[in-house]
């Protein structure tokens, strides 16, 4: 393969991930978060101080943990963060002058989602309550399950006898007191603005024909609760106005499934009414690209201006994460925009500047401040310029064509690093997962390391991809492998007949997820591709229903069939089914812990396929769950990487002998 100053598979261990900006309450220090991968090829992350006026950053904390959630105190001379410096992640807290972090919390299994109150005297937080007796080094037993939903991709251990709970904890005498309890998940939590009570969604345990009910919840400390969402359905991150009037919250009520379009819905406390704000916006709220960079606690929160009148948050629209504004009469407005992706915010009390979290195609990601009604941005941040100083990158383009059906599928090509006119190259097709998530203008080591190798690379947003609107977000529901696949099909028609320099007899595909049931959809529907790479994949529905964390909602909501209604429909849809055209050289990468697409679909396509002698490799990642790409061990991503590189080169490599052997004969 040829050379190239670009991106390579080991950079991986050079990026540096920021995040979470948190202006201070006098608006003078902004704190943040860096992750990074240290020298045992684990990751650690620390807190970061920036003086806004000097701009000078400064490193807060240290060690090999992973320090995280920064969140000032009202009065400014503080933070509390959470660490698992001592084992399982704890409330820590340390001055803003400086000094040894002190634990507050030593809660078993660890807290998550800390926030002080409004006087700084208490801290809310959530943690993991146990059902039943935990004894340790006590003999295995069997384990009696009696719920739907009892086991979560990501979770070490089953989760039907766990369920997050609510608790306060007093910062002077460390007095903790649980506020939720019951068969239920608590989540999202905050103070309203006086802190006489709280705000919540509570996720209802799972019943059949039910799909993810959650509900928006006020309790005050005093044990009243009051259910404020009006609808079923699926909500989530309220968010108190500062005069303690309203409760915005974000949601939908899954009339698409968990294909429909979030929505921002505000309760008035005063009139006890609901009103949904967006629904004349048909954009996503929320942070819906995908990234092989940016697994971090995105901010699908809402953020109220100081006079309780607009709230500020995120939206994906064509390819691009945004900041917007809406008043709590429906107005709406784009606060910033531009080609890029910006997955985390922090807004003065003014509304006057904003700190950004962005990342570019060309960037992997810092803070940006940003002057509100003007054009002035600044960047604030550099932790990654070393690295950007010193390697050439290659920028997509954006492509945008019609389907079979006249459908506009939009998406972006990468011409390989080192690109030079009159040769030809091969081109790789990347597949998102989801299906509703949404590629777009930011950084993909992954596309960016293939680029390096040599190879072009399309990446599309077929419909059932988010920032497109609902219609089309819903489109591939019911059918999929259907129109899908012919905006997949038609993108290769359109890269082929547009840029000559693509080789069309080195053409290959690969995908995660439902991009992993894509490409094995594909490979056994069509021949034109020389090698796949099918990661944490789908190819049988029907058993898939039973055994991943969410198939007994998913299929139905996707597929558009129960198992005990419709199989022969979850047969039609499955990939295993046409297993007997497969052709391409196949590769299979499974994370072993992956409960969301489980190992076994892995395990029954490589068999039938390697039972008919098929050319087939099935490479399987230990302890790696369905999130092995974004934020599994270091090792495991590079050494995934390097499996993809290899299969498509060993398949070029054979093309190239065989053109020369053709040379010589003739």
């Amino acid at each position: 393969m040829m050379t190239s100053s670009g991106v390579k598979i080991e950079d991986l261990y050079q990026f540096k991930f920021v995040s979470d900006p948190q202006l201070s309450p006098d608006g003078e220090k902004l704190a943040y978060v860096v992750k990074e991968i240290n020298e045992d090829l684990e990751y650690q992350s620390h807190l970061f101080i920036l003086d806004i006026s000097t701009r000078n950053s400064v490193k807060w904390t240290s060690g090999a943990s992973l320090d995280f959630h920064p969140r000032w105190a009202p009065d400014g001379q503080s933070l509390l963060f959470l660490s698992n410096r001592s084992g399982d992640n704890q409330v820590w807290v340390v001055s803003a002058k400086g000094g040894e972090p002190q634990k507050l919390t030593s809660v078993n299994g660890g807290v998550s989602q800390p926030s002080w109150n409004h006087d700084g005297t208490s801290i809310l937080y959530t943690f993991t309550k146990e059902l039943a007796n935990d004894v340790k080094n006590e003999k295995p037993k069997p384990i009696v399950i009696d719920q739907l939903r009892y086991k979560a991709d990501g979770k070490t251990a089953f989760t039907h006898e766990s369920h997050q709970q609510v608790a306060v904890i007093q910062v002077s005498g460390r007095k903790e007191k649980q506020i939720t309890s019951g068969k239920a998940d608590h989540l999202y939590s905050t103070w309203t603005p006086d802190g006489s009570g709280i705000v919540y969604a509570r996720f209802e345990e799972d019943e059949p024909g039910r799909y993810r009910q959650t509900k928006i919840v006020v309790h005050e400390l005093d044990g009243n609760s009051t259910v404020i969402s009006e609808f079923e359905g699926t909500f989530s991150h309220p968010s108190c106005s500062p005069d303690g009037r309203f409760v915005a919250y974000i949601g939908h009520n899954q009339y698409y499934k968990g294909a429909t379009y979030n929505e921002i819905w505000v309760y008035d406390l005063e009139n006890n009414t609901t009103r949904c704000l967006t629904e004349q916006l048909d954009i996503q709220v929320g942070d819906m690209m995908i990234s092989d960079l940016h697994a971090v606690e995105a901010n699908p929160h809402l953020t109220w201006s100081e006079n309780s009148e607009t709230l500020y948050f995120l939206a994906s629209e064509f390819g691009n994460t945004e900041l917007y504004e809406i008043d709590i009469y429906g107005n709406v407005d784009k606060v910033v925009e531009g080609d890029r992706h910006v997955y985390q915010y922090a807004l003065d009390d003014n509304a006057k500047r904003v700190y950004l979290t962005i990342s570019t195609p060309s960037h992997p990601g810092d803070i940006v401040l940003h002057e509100i009604n003007s054009l002035n941005e600044e960047p604030i941040t550099m932790h990654n310029q070393p690295f950007l100083n010193n390697i050439t990158l290659t920028v997509p383009e954006p492509v945008q064509f019609p389907s079979q059906d006249g459908t506009v599928i939009h998406g972006w090509l990468l011409k390989p690093v080192g690109f030079q006119h009159g040769e030809s190259y091969p081109f790789v097709l990347e597949i998102h997962g989801g299906p509703h998530m949404m590629y777009g203008n930011t950084f993909f080591h992954e596309f960016q390391v293939l680029a390096a190798k040599g190879y072009g690379v399309l990446y599309l947003n077929p419909r059932g991809s988010h920032g497109y609107g609902q219609a089309f977000v819903n489109g591939c529901r019911g059918d999929y492998g259907g129109g899908d696949y012919e905006d997949l099909m038609a993108g290769i028609d359109h890269a082929l007949e547009s840029y000559e320099w693509i080789d069309h007899e080195q053409l290959y595909v690969t995908g995660g997820s439902y991009g992993g049931f894509m490409t094995n959809w594909i490979v056994a529907n069509t021949n034109r591709f020389k090698a796949a790479v099918t990661q944490r994949s789908i190819c049988n529905w029907h058993s898939f229903y039973g055994v991943s964390d969410i198939g007994y909602f998913f299929t139905e909501g996707e597929i558009g069939a129960h198992m005990e209604d419709d199989p022969d429909k979850l047969w039609q849809h499955s990939p295993l089914r046409l297993v007997k055209n497969v052709e391409t050289p196949l590769l299979i990468l499974h994370g072993e812990k992956d409960f969301r697409c489980p190992i076994e679909q892995a395990e029954q396509l490589f068999i039938a396929l390697k039972q008919q002698n098929k050319p087939v490799r099935f490479v399987r990642f230990p302890g790696a769950d369905h999130n092995l790409s974004r934020n599994g061990d270091p090792a495991m991503r590079v050494e995934r990487l390097k499996q993809i590189v290899e299969w498509f080169d060993q398949y070029q490599v054979q093309i190239k002998e065989s053109k020369a052997i053709n040379i010589s004969a003739n």
